[in-house]
């Protein structure tokens, strides 16, 4: 019995080890609709152009997902996918200090800053390169990021990798992407609900051996 009891207290730590460990990068989630990325712990849309042809398509084209800035925040914020909401724009300044990292030839750490710049230069995401991605195209997306009456656009085109600010008014793509891994339950409830558990097995079997 004392044998049993050590098996659940090891099941207990090597599960409550599982629950905080990191995720190799771009992991499927929603049967293939989305890929989370460890690295940034954010999750992309796997379809990099979705918003084509929906009523946020307000370019000249409307079938062709380029949109002006204040649709493509729009579009991305109506998003449910999966049953997920929450969704927004990728940023060019995750820690909002105002600084956008030009990411050509800086580090990985810097350009973690960067969202677009990250994927396009760290992970190696382009027009050309896109897998696990689809449709990704050879234009400017459209970053979540002002920059007075501009905002800060991003070009995937391959061996492109520039950005810039622009008009808000401007006709572009647009990526959406959802803070952390959409396909986890929150690490203190998943403790909670796996510890829970493995101690209501640890408990029973010590009534079990004292009865």
């Amino acid at each position: 019995m004392k044998a049993r009891i050590r098996t659940v207290m090891s099941l207990l730590a090597a599960g409550l080890s599982l629950c905080g460990t990191a995720q190799a990068a771009f992991e499927s989630r929603l049967a293939g609709q989305a890929y989370y990325d460890s690295a940034l712990d954010i999750t992309w849309l796997a379809d990099a152009n979705t918003g084509a042809g929906s009523i946020f398509d307000d370019g000249s084209n409307t079938a062709d997902g380029r949109m002006r800035w204040s649709s493509a925040l729009d579009w991305a914020a109506s998003l449910t996918v999966g049953g997920s909401t929450a969704w927004r724009l990728p940023s060019m300044d995750r820690n909002g200090d105002s600084t956008i990292i030009d990411c050509a030839g800086a580090s990985a750490a810097a350009c973690a800053d960067n969202e677009y710049g990250y994927h396009f230069y760290v992970s190696g995401i382009d027009s050309t390169n896109s897998a696990p991605f689809s449709n990704v195209g050879t234009d400017n997306y459209w970053s979540a990021t002002a920059d007075g009456s501009n905002a800060w656009l991003f070009d995937f085109t391959f061996n492109d990798g520039s950005q810039l600010a622009t008009s808000q008014n401007f006709n572009a793509l647009a990526w959406a992407v959802h803070d952390g891994d959409i396909a986890l339950v929150p690490l203190p409830a998943a403790a909670w609900l796996l510890g829970s558990g493995l101690m209501g097995l640890l408990l029973g079997l010590r009534r079990h051996t004292a009865g």
